[in-house]
């Protein structure tokens, strides 16, 4: 943004909301480009030149829905809550985002694929996201304190939405977790970084998703969430119930969970 005390106004807005930190510096970000793109401070600013914003990213820049929904989003909080602007904000139009079917990886694919990654704080990282169905910040931020082997469960402190949560720990899990342990002996955080006293990033697990893809040669795109996806459609298609999963996976709707019926082929077919 042009202006720091607006920046700094819009920060503390968010702050107050308990967005999560991403999503602090994605809106800040997408703010700082509109105002760069209008030079303007966005105070000046009103619905015509919002609408010309949107206008730019789709016909212009060829933005993908996704992309553009979330420069939407972040001018719909700047007006509405920083600036609380009189005019409706509400009333920028939100695009359609296109609903597409995750790519499933089969249970043997999993296990290929975390058989082909070479190292042991990787590999651990990456088996406990599919194990738990865990979303990769959560993943990174587990603390050695958060494994739970008495009640065999694993805690998620401050998951998606400011929400904490336990989920599940099998004992193959534990066993994996426990022989990392013995090796890497981690202090505080679970799978520490690079960074002295910080946890490793989420683009070291991305990168090392994207190395272990190409070792194991598995075609299909994967990332850390394709794990998370596997992870909730092999429970439905073991039988689990969807509010079970629902609760286990920390979504706030049930019709989020709901989705993965449409890819667990072969509980809908029995």
């Amino acid at each position: 943004m042009t202006m720091t005390p607006l920046r700094q106004r819009m920060l503390e807005d968010m702050g107050i909301c308990n967005f999560a930190e991403n999503t602090q510096l994605s809106y800040l970000q997408q703010v700082s480009l509109y105002a760069r793109h209008f030079e303007c401070s966005p105070e000046k600013l009103g619905p015509e030149q919002v609408r010309a914003y949107q206008v730019h990213l789709t016909k212009i820049r060829k933005l993908a829905p996704h992309s553009v929904s979330i420069a939407t989003a972040a001018l719909r909080f700047l007006y509405k809550v920083t600036l609380k602007q009189n005019w409706a904000p509400d009333d920028i139009p939100m695009p359609k985002l296109p609903f597409k079917l995750p790519v499933i990886l089969s249970r043997e694919e999993v296990m290929h694929f975390l058989a082909s990654i070479a190292s042991l704080k990787h590999r651990t990282i990456l088996m406990t996201a599919y194990a738990a169905g865990l979303r990769v910040s959560e993943a990174t931020h587990l603390k050695v304190t958060d494994i739970d082997s008495k009640r065999m469960v694993l805690r998620v402190d401050q998951g998606k939405g400011g929400k904490d949560r336990d989920v599940m720990l099998s004992p193959r899990l534990l066993e994996e977790l426990r022989s990392y342990w013995k090796v890497a002996r981690p202090k505080t955080w679970l799978f520490p970084g690079d960074t002295p006293g910080q946890p490793i990033s989420r683009n070291a697990v991305g990168q090392a998703c994207q190395k272990a893809q190409r070792a194991a040669g598995i075609s299909k795109p994967i990332t850390p969430h394709s794990l998370r996806h596997a992870f909730a459609t092999h429970l439905l298609e073991s039988g689990t119930d969807v509010r079970k999963i629902q609760l286990l996976m920390g979504h706030h709707s049930l019709s989020t969970t709901t989705r993965y019926l449409k890819v667990a082929t072969s509980t809908v077919c029995a």
